[in-house]
């Protein structure tokens, strides 16, 4: 028994040992990783994802990974291949089977079948000398020193190498597949990462009582029209086109420098030309990153003619 205040150098103690698992395993990845990635590439069908126990479970999450990043797969418990799941794999599939002794039976028993039909096996285990990286077409070895466990007995540090060596096999099925943010947000069209992908400017722009001014306006009324638009800022257009902005910061430091003229400024004077503008299109994933790289809080979407159409805030973007 340890007292309350030791717990806490046993979770440290854990997470050291589970990343130093993952750092090892950086010498592994060799020529063989490549051509794992080149079968599944290559592969005309599905990834056939298998283990038994927490290999299983670690597997069913490399699956889901995968799919949801370009690569069609699905995991399969090899308990259930011999009761009628065996019909699933294909000719056309690539397996992908998982264990980190190499050794379990349930995976170890339809291998003849997979080979016997050319079906290409990606193995993943912690054994290079096993049955199964013997027999696989491709071994990806996921081998630790020693588990997290107290005991060196529970799946812990190999397991979490598993995962990460499942993660890093589709980060580059993902390079490989030039794989973008709009095609990630067609696997993911709910929650809140669906609508942040696949949400454009035109759906949550301001277009109602814009603050429009024209750049002869003096300072003084432009802080009005600034005021009762609550976006921070003014738009300049001349002859119906986006000429300049003015934003709070631009009046408090022109109020600054210019005190005892201030009150005849006009907005062109202290304008910034050509602000960042986008189109109705822009999706607000990449209007985060224009805000962000510019460090504004604001863009103006226009049309080809420099026309505006309205405007998007930080506040517009936080879906």
């Amino acid at each position: 028994m340890i007292t309350n205040s030791k717990y806490k150098e046993v979770a440290i103690d854990c997470l050291k040992v589970e990343a130093e698992a993952l750092i090892g395993l950086i010498p592994n990845i060799d020529e063989d990783f490549d051509k794992a990635v080149e079968l599944i590439i290559e592969c005309s069908g599905k990834v056939i994802v298998t283990g038994v126990g927490k290999s299983g479970h670690i597997g069913a999450k490399i699956a889901a990974t995968l799919s949801s990043t370009g690569t069609p797969s699905f995991f399969v418990n090899p308990l259930d291949v011999f009761h009628g799941d065996l019909g699933v794999i294909t000719t056309s599939d690539v397996v992908l089977a998982i264990s980190n002794s190499g050794q379990t039976d349930e995976l170890l028993r339809f291998l003849p079948y997979l080979t016997e039909r050319s079906i290409p096996v990606i193995g993943m285990t912690g054994n290079p000398n096993s049955l199964l990286a013997k027999n696989a077409t491709v071994h990806l070895n996921a081998a630790v020193h020693r588990e997290a466990c107290p005991l060196g007995l529970a799946p812990t540090a190999s397991t979490t190498a598993t995962l990460a060596l499942g993660d890093a096999l589709a980060c580059a099925l993902m390079e490989a597949r030039d794989f973008q943010e709009s095609d990630f947000a067609q696997f993911h069209p709910g929650g809140t990462l669906g609508k942040r992908l696949l949400t454009k400017a035109v759906d949550v722009m301001y277009t109602e009582d814009l603050p429009v001014i024209s750049g002869k306006m003096k300072l003084s009324e432009a802080v009005i029209h600034m005021s009762r638009g609550r976006l921070g800022l003014c738009v300049i257009v001349e002859d119906d086109k986006l000429k300049g902005i003015i934003t709070d910061g631009d009046v408090r430091r022109a109020m600054e420098r210019n005190q005892s003229t201030f009150f005849e400024l006009t907005a062109e004077n202290i304008m910034t030309p050509k602000p960042k503008t986008i189109s109705p299109n822009t999706r607000i994933a990449e209007i985060d990153k224009i805000l962000h790289k510019n460090k504004i809080h604001a863009v103006i979407v226009t049309d080809n003619e420099q026309h505006v159409l309205g405007i998007v805030d930080s506040f517009s973007t936080q879906l």
